[in-house]
């Protein structure tokens, strides 16, 4: 059975070893402790119950105006095709329309899994530079090979 929750300051380092694994296979951008202790509340985790291990993450963070990213989302290699990244997705959707969010899009490796989910693939250049603040910092800046992703017709 799994729990769907906000994360603790106790769940940060699972946090960072469920991202920091994928991010060492190059399949999703590293956050560093300091970054995941600042962006806490923007977590949706999905905790085993009986094993007390969490096992999927996902991140909303506001961008601008009416306009969300979902983020950070892995989910253990151990855990997958079981439906939890798509729980986590839906939550965080759910989180982003109660404040006012109108558009979600996703910069990811996986745009199949987000294919699924409705979101379409879109430029890069027709997302306002708004969001492009925190890039200057990653590690693949300025050559950035994600893909970015728009969600039009939001999951009911």
């Amino acid at each position: 059975m799994l729990l769907y929750r906000k994360p603790t300051f106790n769940d940060v380092d699972e946090i960072y070893n469920l991202i920091d694994g994928y991010a060492a296979k190059g399949i999703m951008l590293p956050k560093p402790h300091s970054v995941l202790y600042e962006i806490l509340r923007e977590f949706i985790v999905a905790e085993d119950v009986e094993s007390k291990k969490i096992v999927g993450v996902g991140a909303l963070h506001l961008t601008w105006n009416e306009l969300a990213e979902i983020r950070s989302m892995a989910v253990h290699e151990d855990y997958s095709r079981q439906g939890i990244g798509k729980t986590i997705v839906e939550k965080l959707l759910a989180e982003g329309r109660a404040v006012g969010v109108k558009e979600f899009f996703t910069l990811t490796y996986r745009p199949d899994f987000f294919q699924s989910l409705g979101f379409e693939e879109t430029t890069k250049e027709s997302l306002p530079h708004k969001i492009w603040k925190e890039c200057i910092e990653c590690p693949k800046f300025p050559n950035c090979d994600e893909v970015a992703m728009i969600l039009d017709e939001p999951l009911h």
